[in-house]
Order: structure tokens, then C-alpha cells, then sequence
């Protein structure tokens, strides 16, 4: 089976099942995020369909939220605070800084698809800002110099 129609395979099955649900289209969505690391833009006309929406509307709502992608994501996911209190203990400096190591910006994804770099506006670690998370793993008072230490480490193990 190709990646292909196995991406439709998968739309179609989550579709069916959800496609009763009221507000199914937000349930849908998450579900294939889940399933596939990202929602394809080829699945967009058969989510439209299932719901009799116009694929304007279900694309608005991939858009619109900031967690859906549209591009599979890296092999490591970056979410960077960007709330208040990181803010104002040099979130904007670590931002640049990851930024520029990377070589990539915010919903994007190096060019080795190992590291895709979201923002994320709290994750509850605000006596340790700046912060940020990778998979499972929350890091506070993130300098340049322990993200660095960090994705040197993360790059080691795979």
C-alpha cells in the first residue's frame, strides 16, 4: 500500500466514524493530526464531502488554528513558550536564537525533518521562563547555550 492511499484509507475510516458527531469537523481534524502527525491537504476534499462543507470552510479551520499542520511535522517537536512571563525573562532572545540554529520558523521544519518548531503560549512552567517542550520533556530557564546542549543531545540519540 502506498503512503497515498494509505493517508486515505485513514482519512476515510476516521471520517466515517466521526462524521455524526455534532461539530464533528474539530474532532475529525484532531483525529487525523493524531493518527498521521499533521492534516494532508488531499484529505481535505473527502472531510468536506463526508460533512457537506466546501473545502474553503475545512481548510479555514486548519488554518486557523495554530495546532494543525498541514506539512508533516519532524521527528522532534519544539513547542517554545511565547506567554507573558517567558516573555519577560528573554523568551524573545531564546526565540531568535532557535530561530537562527534551527534555520527555520515557527510551524516549520528543518530541512533534515528532524526538528519542526511550534510556539505554544503557556506551559504551565512560569517560575522557570523561559520554556520549552520537547516530546514529553519540559525545560525551564532555556538559555541558547542549554538549547544548544539540549539539541546536540537530542541529535546524538537519533
Amino acid at each position: 500500500m502506498t503512503e497515498s492511499s494509505n493517508i486515505q484509507v485513514t482519512v476515510q475510516a476516521i471520517t466515517t466514524a466521526l462524521k455524526d458527531k455534532p461539530g464533528a469537523l474539530l474532532p475529525i481534524l484532531h483525529a487525523i493530526q493524531d493518527a498521521l502527525g499533521y492534516v494532508p491537504a488531499e484529505s481535505v476534499h473527502a472531510i468536506a464531502d463526508a460533512l457537506r462543507l466546501s473545502r474553503a470552510e475545512v481548510h479555514g479551520v486548519i488554518s486557523f488554528y495554530h495546532y494543525f499542520r498541514d506539512t508533516p511535522p519532524g521527528k522532534h517537536t519544539i513547542h517554545l513558550c511565547r506567554a507573558e512571563s517567558c516573555q519577560a525573562m528573554g523568551g524573545k532572545d531564546l526565540e531568535n536564537h532557535v530561530k537562527t540554529r534551527l534555520g527555520i520558523d515557527f510551524h516549520e521544519t528543518t530541512a533534515d525533518g528532524q526538528f519542526s518548531l511550534e510556539p505554544v503560549y503557556c506551559l504551565g512552567n512560569c517560575a522557570c521562563s523561559p520554556a520549552m517542550q520537547i516530546g514529553n520533556e519540559i525545560y525551564g530557564r532555556v538559555t541558547a547555550n542549554s538549547f544548544d546542549t539540549t539539541i546536540n543531545e537530542t541529535e546524538a540519540l537519533t
